[in-house]
């Protein structure tokens, strides 16, 4: 264990999002890497107990693998910092931001980062006049995107093609969830790009076989998304989207890792998200980016934990 800052790592992983197998998955690749580098691992599942129960005295450090929501949204990283345990990833008011799209679009906007044009809409606010209105005030065009405020791994999202698909896609949604955001689909080149420690690693390009980049094209094999790594851009194309990740991830206060989705359409790069707690799964990007730059699993791993703190 020389020169190691920590001895004893908590992974935290599961929890009780629509993000939970991904989360799992995520949590024991981590666990397993920080094993291989020597450190003493245990695991544990706020599914299976409160956080309070986290042991401070056999915890060095926390390893957050939660994805989703109560894992990526600030309510873990309050815990954290309620323990005062040292932890990776983003703070308790960034994570919040940053899984708020509406929060963080107006931050984009204020920063001058191209985002889609959209509103959001509440429950209680449901009318198809309130929608008609909205979409000619923001001058949106169809197809529009309709998903939840606050969900991650596409949950929930539906690319709406006319009015009625809309409506119908806005009902069923607003049965789950509190507050949604309607959002103009953007064409064009999927490309995501991972941002360690306030440096841009590398952007990749997504191809999916699938109307987007959902659920299915991000975590099952059979989906055959086509990764393109370094994503087919222009060198200076390249390096602006990569400016422009980086500058998302330090304008949203972003901690450890980030992963920051765009759309790149006629010249322009659009950012639909930033993600705090990007997957860390055998398909998942950031592994990628990092190993395509040098990095291997292992050693991003630790990268990412060696930057734990409170007060984050």
């Amino acid at each position: 264990m020389k020169n190691k800052k920590y001895k004893n790592v908590l992974v935290v992983l599961g929890g009780t999002s629509g993000e939970r197998a991904v989360s799992l998955e995520s949590g024991k690749a981590c666990a397993i890497a920080l094993k291989k580098k020597g450190y003493k691992v245990s695991i544990f599942d706020p599914k299976r107990k409160n956080f309070n129960l986290i042991n401070k005295l056999k915890t060095d450090v926390i390893f957050n693998a939660l994805h989703g929501r109560d894992g990526e949204d600030g309510i873990a990283q309050s815990y954290f910092e309620y323990l005062k345990i040292p932890y990776t990833h983003s703070g308790v008011i960034s994570s919040y931001i940053s899984m708020n799209k509406v929060y963080s679009k107006k931050i984009f906007i204020k920063n001058k980062i191209k985002t889609p044009k959209y509103f959001s809409i509440k429950k209680n606010q449901y009318s198809k006049k309130f929608i008609q209105k909205k979409i000619k005030i923001k001058r949106m065009n169809f197809p529009i995107v309709s998903k939840p405020v606050n969900e991650g791994s596409s949950l929930g999202v539906e690319v709406c093609k006319d009015k009625k698909k809309l409506y119908r896609s806005v009902i069923n949604l607003t049965k789950k969830y509190e507050e949604l955001i309607l959002e103009e689909y953007i064409g064009g080149q999927e490309i995501q790009v991972a941002v360690i420690n306030g440096k841009a690693l590398g952007a990749i390009e997504l191809i999916p076989k699938r109307l987007f980049y959902d659920y299915k094209a991000k975590y099952t094999k059979q989906a055959k998304t086509k990764h393109v790594m370094p994503a087919n851009l222009s060198k200076l194309k390249y390096l602006e989207v990569l400016k422009i990740a980086k500058k998302a991830h330090e304008t949203l206060n972003c901690r450890g890792v980030t992963r920051s989705d765009f759309k790149f359409y006629k010249g322009n790069f659009y950012l639909l998200e930033t993600n705090t707690q990007p997957g860390m799964t055998g398909l998942s990007l950031v592994p990628e980016i990092a190993n395509y730059t040098g990095l291997n699993f292992e050693n991003l791993v630790e990268k990412i934990l060696l930057d734990a703190s409170i007060n984050r």
